[in-house]
């Protein structure tokens, strides 16, 4: 299945606006997906997530939470204060926005949606599933989750979470991640997060910023989402 082109849309948000990048199918509707970016920004590299998503038969937006800033590989700083700078409250407003626009689209079959995102991106799936409690159907976090003082209140949670995670990361480290894993299972949560072997942060990423791009890896974890969002969506 082919996309038509992908383009920039613009929604409401509380009052304001936000725009995102949408994708999707050629033909026939589809079930939403939220993407949600790197600290890099709404990169060509994440809406061409959208991009491929789209071609499966997925409506998919991604939603520009730096409102027009963006980052350079070779601008590690600048993507480091893009992150830390992002306001909480305004992230979870124009996620949360972005859902409502992607449940009212003609074109998107369901009342519920999936979230992929990664790095920075994996840690707000997390919080944007805890947050919207069942409008999220499945969460598929890339190389982030929220940890220690960052955590959401979990009780919302009810999405299938199927997490990807590099062994070697030095921002979310796995040790770290598999407790959280642990934790929200034994809370009653649908939880998994697999750990690739031999991966650095982020392994998924095929423009290969750090270094660390593991096709073999990033392959498989590709597929274990979209047979998530296949199977739950």
């Amino acid at each position: 299945m082919t996309t038509e082109e992908g383009r920039t849309v613009e929604f409401s948000v509380n009052g304001t606006t936000a725009e995102g990048y949408l994708a999707t199918p050629k033909v026939g509707s589809g079930p939403g997906v939220l993407v949600i970016q790197e600290w890099w920004g709404l990169v060509p590299q994440i809406k061409g997530v959208c991009d491929r998503l789209a071609a499966e038969g997925f409506v998919a937006l991604a939603p520009d939470l730096y409102h027009g800033e963006m980052a350079s590989h070779t601008e590690m700083d600048k993507a480091g204060e893009l992150m830390t700078s992002l306001p909480a409250d305004r992230a979870a407003r124009d996620m949360s926005a972005a859902i409502d626009y992607l449940l009212a689209a003609e074109i998107t079959d369901g009342d519920a949606v999936g979230v992929v995102g990664f790095c920075m991106g994996g840690m707000l799936t997390l919080v944007i599933a805890a947050l919207e409690g069942d409008r999220v159907a499945v969460a598929a976090p890339f190389y982030g989750a929220p940890l220690g003082d960052s955590a959401p209140d979990w009780s919302g949670l009810t999405a299938i979470v199927e997490g990807h995670m590099a062994a070697n990361d030095d921002f979310f480290p796995a040790e770290a991640v598999v407790a959280l894993g642990d934790e929200l299972r034994n809370a009653g949560h649908d939880v998994m997060f697999h750990v690739y072997p031999g991966t650095g942060h982020p392994f998924a990423n095929e423009q290969d910023p750090f270094g660390t791009y593991d096709e073999a890896a990033a392959t498989l974890a590709w597929n274990r989402t979209l047979s998530l969002f296949t199977n739950h969506l």
